[in-house]
């Protein structure tokens, strides 16, 4: 295989990849051209690259840029806007841990928060069982509520330890 069908095949992979993780396949395509890309690319480059059209380009770029995955860079005498991604996977998988617990699992525990307040009383067969159950899901996403803000602490642990030793 060469490098050009390797590039392809990885950047489909990894589009399918990110569908599976609660990002549009356009988005993850695009995350995955500019992650493998030797240098930054403009709208024009990934338009071009991936075939699609300027305002999907653009949504996505911006979409990546909200999510940390994405820097916009300036290079000099050139007025184009130009895009790189952050190539160190440990910080890549970190953000994406980071914004599908805030746009999925903190959410949940909101709303699972709120069903345990429920009204009657909690004798009751039908209410207990509920409760129960809810209780039962409240007390999981808890715990993985807590393991994800742990790998997402630790990413800022370690850049911030390694700051320091830098500085020594």
């Amino acid at each position: 295989m060469n490098l050009q069908e390797a590039k392809q095949q990885f950047v489909q992979s990894w589009g399918v990849l990110g569908s599976q993780w609660g990002i549009n396949r356009t988005m993850a395509q695009v995350h995955a051209h500019l992650l493998i890309a030797e240098k930054p690319l403009s709208t024009d480059d990934v338009m071009e690259g991936l075939n699609i059209s300027r305002g999907n380009a653009n949504m996505n770029i911006r979409e990546l840029m909200d999510w940390g995955l994405v820097d916009k860079v300036i290079i000099s005498g050139d007025r184009k806007e130009y895009f790189s991604a952050d190539k160190d996977i440990w910080r890549v998988a970190t953000r994406i841990i980071a914004q599908r617990k805030k746009r999925e699992l903190d959410p949940m525990l909101k709303v699972l928060n709120q069903l345990n307040e429920v009204e009657g009383d909690k004798k009751d067969p039908e209410i207990k069982a509920f409760t129960d159950v809810i209780g039962g899901i409240r007390k999981f996403a808890g715990h993985a509520e807590k393991t994800l803000d742990t790998v997402i602490k630790a990413e800022e642990n370690w850049f911030l330890n390694s700051f320091v030793k830098l500085l020594k």
